[in-house]
């Protein structure tokens, strides 16, 4: 099967020649194999040396396990190193016994002769591997699931979101197919298959397979089930403030457990919280924050045990995040509230510049209250509502379809 390119593997592609390890950071099944697939096949067609190694292999496990020295020799044993520079891609870098030492050992030693591209669950990131030792010699990447963008393309719909969409008929099209979004999620595999039953099927694996056994594995969990409701109880709560006592309550852990958990969630990329805006960075750090799924496939099939038929505020609200958080112009997400309950989605910040976005399944659902009020406190130069149902009365904000942000931003 063909393998179709993503739009980050320009911006990775800016470091191939440097001397820099590059490093791809990203969930299982997200699609870090196939960036280095692709990529390998570019510099081949380029006529450059390149090699794939995949840890998951024991045998090669145990030989990059034993050393730099080892790994040489055992290139130069299979003719793999020669004179040319060698482009070395190893998968599933986590498995070494330690790889922030393997790999400063590589780049001290051996960066003029071999370039690094490496890819691995966030496990090595959880356990500060790659912290400290490794400063100045690394350049990472966070892989996430598919965009809307990204998502079209798979699809192979040939619009060009990132112009503006002024044809009713090609509007109703993308309503349409970012439905079909929000309801299975952007992990490649499921976008390419058609078959619904089969993508139930497969975002299940997922969760089984990688989801809860990685974290299961990572954690040292000891009661699955309670971990398990844990995280479906959280999934039926992305969009919501985290309420630790009541998660505590509801899923009988401890505290300090739930805070342990969340902790790993959020470092394999299944989670993230977002923290409330202030001007004062100190209290926004410590104040409740609200937590989001990275996939809406992922969170409707932990909800509701099955892929539902139509798509809630919640998981819409979920997958404007999952958006935004893609978005190289965006420095910073927050969400915004006040003590008498006014409270604004999200607040995003480009360059300098931060702009209120509400977002409403309906735009008949909106009330502006907390948009006017927060624009009179901080001036902002603009103010979004990201929307799937319009409606022609015109308000002194900007309305948006899900995938105009794309134009907009």
């Amino acid at each position: 099967m063909e393998l179709i390119e993503r739009k980050i593997i320009k911006k990775i592609e800016k470091f191939i020649s440097t001397d820099d390890i590059v490093i791809l950071h990203g969930a299982r099944q997200v699609g870090k194999t196939s960036i280095l697939h692709i990529i390998k096949d570019k510099l081949d067609k380029q006529g450059k040396q390149t090699h794939y190694i995949d840890l998951e292999d024991l045998r090669l496990l145990e030989i990059f396990d034993e050393g730099p020295e080892r790994v040489i020799k055992y290139l130069q044993i299979n003719n793999i190193l020669n004179k040319k520079k060698l482009f070395l891609f190893v998968d599933e870098i986590q498995y070494l016994k330690n790889p922030t030492n393997f790999l400063k050992l590589m780049y001290d030693n051996y960066c003029n002769k071999i370039k690094l591209i490496v890819s691995g669950s966030s496990s090595f990131e959880i356990k500060k591997k790659f912290k400290d030792s490794l400063v100045g010699r690394t350049i990472e990447f966070n892989i996430y699931p598919l965009s809307f963008d990204e998502f079209l393309n798979f699809k192979n719909v040939n619009i060009n979101i990132c112009e503006k969409i002024t044809i009713k008929k090609t509007e109703n099209e993308l309503k349409d197919l970012y439905l079909e979004y929000i309801l299975y999620g952007g992990y490649p595999k499921i976008v390419l298959e058609t078959n619904k039953e089969n993508k139930e099927i497969y975002l299940q694996q997922i969760i089984d397979t990688y989801i809860r056994k990685d974290i299961r594995d990572l954690a040292n969990i000891k009661d699955i089930l309670k971990f398990n409701k844990l995280l479906e109880i959280l999934a039926s709560q992305s969009g919501n403030l985290l309420n630790v006592n009541e998660l505590s309550n509801t899923s009988k852990l401890a505290r300090q457990t739930i805070d342990e958990y969340l902790f790993i969630m959020e470092n394999t990329y299944i989670l993230k919280p977002v923290y409330p805006y202030s001007s004062n960075l100190r209290s926004e750090l410590f104040k409740t924050p609200k937590i989001y799924f990275y996939d809406t496939g992922i969170a409707n099939l932990l909800w509701y045990k099955h892929l539902p038929e139509k798509e809630n505020g919640n998981i819409f609200e979920t997958a404007i995040f999952s958006e935004l958080i893609k978005m190289d112009k965006i420095r910073k997400i927050n969400y915004w509230r006040t003590q008498d309950k006014k409270k604004i989605d999200f607040i995003i910040q480009i360059n300098r510049s931060i702009y209120p976005i509400e977002v409403k399944l309906n735009q008949a659902q909106l009330k502006l209250t907390a948009l006017r009020y927060f624009n009179e406190k901080y001036k902002s130069k603009k103010n979004y509502v990201i929307t799937l149902e319009k409606h022609k009365k015109k308000i002194d904000y900007i309305i948006l379809y899900p995938w105009e942000i794309y134009s907009e931003f």
